[in-house]
């Protein structure tokens, strides 16, 4: 946006609150300039007609009012404005009379001829006291939502009013022409055409952490925030990773099966995209020599918008890129992962400011269980305490979901291990004639239960159903046939496998 200017009322005697407005009101309620006052004479002629915009919106407004602030949004092709009056207990929204509207057309057209090109939004704001401001948008940031016309309008509008650069996200929005999305059959085709033509992608050696350790302490940092109860910083989904940074870049970060990984993103105004999109220089060939599993699904989302600036990927233990800037130029766009000692600073910063040495010591032991699965909820209380002040359960969910936590489950209480088998049987309409279902027990081992009906006193039975269930839910169905040692034996065998153990 340009400069905001404000003024304080003027033209007014004192004790005359009402505002110096410089045109009259016709009956239908439509303002026509009836002639600048002094004081609006003597400024400059843009900035005397955004005056009487304003004090035109005034004079219409409802009973009462306090403030009003207005927007139009405006092109040769189109146009969208509203005005929102406020009292001070109260805010109503309307639209401009038409005859206001045009004013702001010829305002448009006026600042044009003195700028040299018109502003996208207009912006005024006037008191009932006669303070007025005004703000010319020539977007330098994103448009709200609601406030940004079909690229149409502004190629239309480009063509009256030629202009020597855009803004990077407006002239991607009006000329990106999917020129960075990669559907799977695209990148199918094309990572055949490469292997072909011997388009080899580039070894990014030593500039990105490798990618178990990079996603170990992105999930710390995500889990971090949470514990924070900060609605900043990144977050962990499933298999992707997901940030947003202050100042307009963010990344995302998606594990793939067979230790693959696709990192891509977007800084704010990227140099590469300025040169594509203002300068006429090719779009980078981010997927030149790109295996054709990197394709759109595991893509940031700015690739739609044209505003991705970098990709890489993850194959055989190294990363490799295309056309992507070196990631010392990607920094903005990516969490604090560079290193296990600045992944530490960050997570400790939110459990103290400052924090102590107690709490950065945590912090490593907390990287450093991720880093090889191992997290434990003792490991975030280290960190944060359990005093009811940081989301713990929120945090442990984070890391859970990178798949960073510690695997073997809590012990499955009996009265659980009974229900389930019960839930089981009856499930699978089993026969239980002389397997009274009331009388189930269970008999604990290492990661589990046999759960059975014992049999009657006196009584010999082979065969009958027995029940083995795990700590991590997994249930099998025998009998007495097979010695429940040998079972078990076997069963604590496939339990410790499920868990990765040794």
């Amino acid at each position: 946006m340009s400069d905001q200017n404000k003024e304080s009322p003027g033209g007014a005697e004192d004790g005359d609150k009402a505002p110096d407005v410089g045109f009259s009101l016709p009956s239908d309620g439509a303002a026509e300039p009836s002639g600048p006052s002094e004081d609006v004479a003597a400024e400059s002629r843009d900035r005397a007609l955004a005056r009487q915009i304003a004090d035109a919106l005034g004079a219409v407004g409802p009973p009462g009012w306090r403030q009003l602030d207005a927007v139009f949004v405006l092109t040769t092709t189109t146009g969208v404005a509203e005005v929102v009056y406020t009292d001070s207990e109260r805010s109503m929204r309307a639209e401009p009379p038409s005859p206001v509207l045009e004013q702001a057309r010829a305002h448009r057209a006026l600042v044009a001829e003195s700028d040299g090109e018109p502003y996208w939004r207009l912006l005024v704001r006037l008191s009932s006291e006669g303070e007025f401001e005004v703000d010319y948008d020539f977007g330098d940031e994103p448009f709200p939502e609601g406030q940004l016309f079909d690229p149409e309008a502004y190629r239309a509008d480009l063509e009256e009013y030629p202009r020597e650069t855009l803004p990077v996200w407006l002239a991607a929005y009006i000329g990106h022409g999917h020129r960075q999305t990669r559907s799977p059959q695209d990148a199918a085709i094309a990572s055949r055409a490469d292997k072909s033509a011997k388009v080899w992608p580039v070894l990014a050696e030593n500039e990105f952490p490798d990618f178990p350790e990079m996603w170990a302490r992105w999930s710390c940092i995500s889990a971090a925030f949470v514990a924070a109860r900060s609605d900043w910083g990144p977050r962990v989904l499933p298999s992707m990773g997901w940030f947003e940074s202050s100042r307009r870049g963010g990344a995302t970060l998606y594990s793939l099966p067979n230790d693959r990984a696709v990192l891509s993103g977007g800084i704010w105004e990227a140099p590469n995209l300025h040169a594509t999109y203002n300068d006429g220089a090719n779009m980078p060939k981010f997927f030149a020599g790109a295996p054709d599993w990197v394709a759109t699904p595991v893509l940031n989302p700015r690739a739609a918008t044209g505003l991705m600036s970098f990709a890489y990927w993850w194959e055989g233990g190294r990363w490799y890129r295309g056309d992507s800037p070196a990631a010392e130029q990607c920094a903005t766009a990516v969490p604090g992962v560079w290193t296990a000692n600045t992944t530490v600073g960050i997570v400790a910063g939110l459990a103290g400011q400052p924090p102590n040495a107690e709490q950065r010591s945590a912090a490593a032991s907390l990287i450093s269980a991720a880093e090889v699965g191992v997290v434990t909820r003792e490991t975030l209380v280290n960190l944060f305490g359990d005093d009811g002040r940081f989301d713990i359960d929120g945090a442990m969910y984070q890391l859970a979901l990178a798949g960073v936590v510690a695997s073997l489950p809590e012990p499955m209480l009996e009265e659980e291990a009974i229900f389930r088998v019960r839930g089981y049987i009856e499930g699978r309409g089993l026969d239980t004639t002389g397997y009274p279902l009331d009388q189930l027990v269970g008999d604990r081992f290492s990661c589990g239960w046999m759960v059975y009906v014992p049999v009657p006193s006196g009584e010999i039975s082979i065969g009958r159903a027995i029940f083995y269930i795990a700590d991590d839910g997994v249930l099998e169905h025998s009998s007495s046939s097979t010695a429940p040692t040998t079972f078990v034996k076997e069963f604590e065998q496939r339990f410790q496998n499920r868990q990765g153990a040794q």
